[in-house]
């Protein structure tokens, strides 16, 4: 199979790019390939799940910003932190951002799998947080490499949620968030309003039939069962 149709076959694109165009087109595998190679931005590394558009929309960086989001049905605003962090740190971040959540958490997988940018929520209530962190180190390079699993755990009675989505970005949301910001602080992210995330431009997600076979494992630790 040619790197062109193994591209095709094992990323998907999402976003929109500022033409109108996709920046992929009419690109040599050559061009394609290099591109798909580089995951150093400066300081800043990513993980195997996304690389940005061929054009470099927005240029992959560490930092965090602060952001809304809006529930349509009840027409509350909760606050939210969003931030990225270079693969060296990520996982252990996110453990680290998990700590304010408490003891006993809700966990819910997120799954593109087969899906092209459609998503499904797999949910499981009430887990131990040790047994939590455990099962999910055993699956770190599903969790940071794989384009196609998203993960969240929140706290309901708190409440507070902890998203790494499929991009790899850190969402944090509930109305008290200084905990996760002082967390960002110590691990040596910025504060940048103006960052722009890769979410922002077109970019491409990464996935494999072994990182299929993996989350299916994973759902199964995680005793969650399809909808």
């Amino acid at each position: 199979m040619g790197f062109l149709k193994r591209f095709f076959k094992n990323t998907y694109r999402d976003g929109e790019s500022r033409q109108g165009r996709s920046s992929f087109e009419n690109l040599s595998e050559d061009q394609l390939e290099t591109h798909l190679k580089i995951a150093r931005y400066g300081k800043f590394t990513l993980t195997d799940a996304v690389r940005p558009s061929y054009d470099l929309q927005v240029v992959p960086q560490a930092g965090y910003r602060h952001d809304f989001y809006h529930d349509k049905e009840s027409g509350i605003k909760i606050p939210v932190v969003m931030a990225a962090a270079s693969r060296e740190i990520l996982l252990d971040l996110f453990m680290d951002l998990l700590e304010p959540l408490g003891h006993t958490v809700d966990v819910v997988l997120e799954t593109s799998h087969d899906r092209r940018g459609s998503h499904q929520d797999l949910y499981r209530e009430e887990m131990d947080m040790p047994v939590l962190k455990s099962t999910l180190y055993d699956f770190e390079d599903l969790l940071m490499s794989d384009g196609c699993t998203g993960l969240a755990i929140l706290n309901p009675n708190i409440p507070l949620e902890v998203q790494l989505d499929e991009h790899k970005l850190l969402i944090m949301y509930g109305q008290e968030l200084v905990d996760f910001e002082d967390i960002l602080d110590d691990y040596g992210l910025c504060r940048m309003e103006d960052i722009k995330f890769i979410t922002e431009a077109e970019h491409v997600h990464s996935s494999t039939d072994e990182f299929t076979k993996q989350f299916d494992q994973l759902k199964y630790r995680l005793g969650i069962e399809d909808e």
